[in-house]
């Protein structure tokens, strides 16, 4: 047996790829007007990439490497999410159907979230003082409406202030 066999997310991510593959079978068979291949497709990508990455993760031997693999499992993870609340607004699917999928998905990001911190803690660490996104300054879309972006105000007199 293989470490990465022995981790309890694992399992439960082999687990959701069996759940969605019956879903995707259920999806592909559903007769409906809308285009559901690119997201039939998508689904059944994050589905089997969140699984090897978690198995590669743990093959890795330097903390920070697997802590990368593991937080980008995570965030297939919530991208698996996406997807089945994509199929119910595209009325492929229904809450009911997608509730037992989802629950197996908040297990796995929790577990994932854990190893992450586990293997690089600095990479939750938050630190006073900082902002990683500065302050935010209004800017117009292309109907003159304000809204808000996430450059920093010194990136609008370029870059003074920063060395």
């Amino acid at each position: 047996m293989f470490d990465h066999e022995k981790l309890d997310v694992y399992q439960l991510e082999l687990k959701f790829l069996a759940w969605a593959t019956e879903f995707l079978v259920e999806l592909a068979d559903t007769p409906s007007p809308v285009n559901k291949r690119e997201l039939i497709d998508q689904l059944d990508r994050a589905s089997l990439s969140a699984l090897l990455n978690t198995a590669e993760g743990n093959g890795r031997r330097q903390g920070k490497q697997r802590a990368k693999f593991f937080d980008d499992a995570r965030g297939l993870a919530f991208e698996c999410a996406a997807c089945l609340d994509a199929s119910v607004a595209k009325k492929l699917s229904n809450v009911e159907r997608i509730h037992a999928g989802k629950e197996l998905l908040e297990r796995i990001v929790m577990m994932l979230s854990k190893l992450v911190e586990r293997f690089d803690p600095d990479l939750y660490r938050v630190r006073e003082g900082e902002s990683a996104l500065g302050d935010a300054v209004p800017i117009e879309d292309e109907d003159g409406l304000p809204r808000r972006s996430l450059r920093r105000r010194e990136d609008e007199d370029g870059g003074a202030g920063r060395s």
